[in-house]
């Protein structure tokens, strides 16, 4: 019996992959073979190993180390899964983070929620994003496109459609406004809280949910500082918002306490540079801490 220690699944990717484990724990010196011994050693010696056999890495019998229950994904989750993976693996994504004042943006919400109430409709701070990234996909019409898939041809779009993120019981929805820098304010509001309420009945159409310009995530009712979004093919970009913050400002000797909202853009490198990408967030942020600029 061998008195290499490796798991059953390294055990199996070893066999796989053609390699004598007993041999290679002697070469490396080593009583313990993990699976990225495996792997290096498929490389240095042998053939090179196929992507399937990445499975490889998932196939462990984990109720070896200790109880287990097991949950079946959903179809929906499923088909969300390999969608988000196969964005990860195609897109070479870079994330851009700042931050904006929402100082005069709070103070309107204060002010118009009378307003609010009179018309029925919730006033959330997302509206004000929403109405800010149609704008900005207007002056940086290079972000509202996409790549064909043989990455030759980039088909630049005469429309704005902003996806909003939902966050639902079955999973990750995404519904569409349409036409979104034509809508003032309190549509677009009155928009997102139909969408969002119709996506957790499970009431969103597929016509409902395709054709974005770019996707907004918004994780600022849980919490964070920052996190990298993945892109939404065929859409070039993504805006994450996190929680927002009270940040100390200087003006020359005083301090001054200025709310915040961090921002975190991903991008597909391939179509979006670094420097296109701090023009187009500071662009946004300048929107943002002046909504005045977005009233249609």
């Amino acid at each position: 019996m061998s008195e290499i220690i490796a798991s059953p699944s390294t055990r199996r990717l070893a066999r796989e992959q053609g390699i004598d484990i007993d041999a290679l724990g002697e070469k490396l010196g080593r009583s313990t073979i993990g699976p990225e011994d495996i792997t290096r050693g498929s490389k240095s010696g042998g053939a090179a190993p196929k992507a399937a056999d990445a499975t490889s890495y998932w196939n462990v019998d984990h109720s070896q180390y200790g109880p287990v229950n097991e949950e079946p994904m959903s179809r929906f989750a499923q088909v969300a899964a390999n969608n988000l993976a196969a964005a990860q693996s195609l897109i070479p994504a870079v994330t851009h983070h700042d931050r904006a004042d929402i100082s005069m943006i709070e103070s309107l919400r204060t002010s118009w929620k009378a307003e609010a109430a009179q018309r029925g409709v919730k006033l959330t701070a997302l509206a004000f994003h929403v109405a800010a990234l149609a704008l900005a996909l207007r002056a940086f019409p290079r972000f509202n496109a996409s790549l064909s898939a043989d990455g030759k041809v980039l088909v630049l779009k005469d429309y704005v459609h902003i996806g909003i993120a939902v966050d639902t019981p079955h999973g990750l929805m995404v519904p569409v406004i349409r036409d979104a820098d034509t809508k003032g304010l309190w549509h677009i509001a009155a928009e997102i809280t139909d969408l969002a309420t119709r996506a957790n009945a499970r009431k969103v159409g597929p016509d409902e949910m395709g054709g974005a310009s770019m996707t907004i995530t918004n994780l600022g009712g849980i919490g964070g500082t920052a996190f990298t979004p993945i892109v939404n093919p065929p859409e070039v970009a993504i805006l994450g918002i996190t929680r927002s913050e009270t940040v100390t400002i200087w003006e020359d000797d005083t301090p001054r306490p200025v709310p915040m909202v961090p921002l975190s853009l991903s991008y597909d490198h391939r179509v979006i540079n670094g420097a296109d990408a701090a023009r187009f967030v500071t662009h946004y942020a300048r929107l943002i801490a002046d909504p005045r600029n977005m009233m249609i």
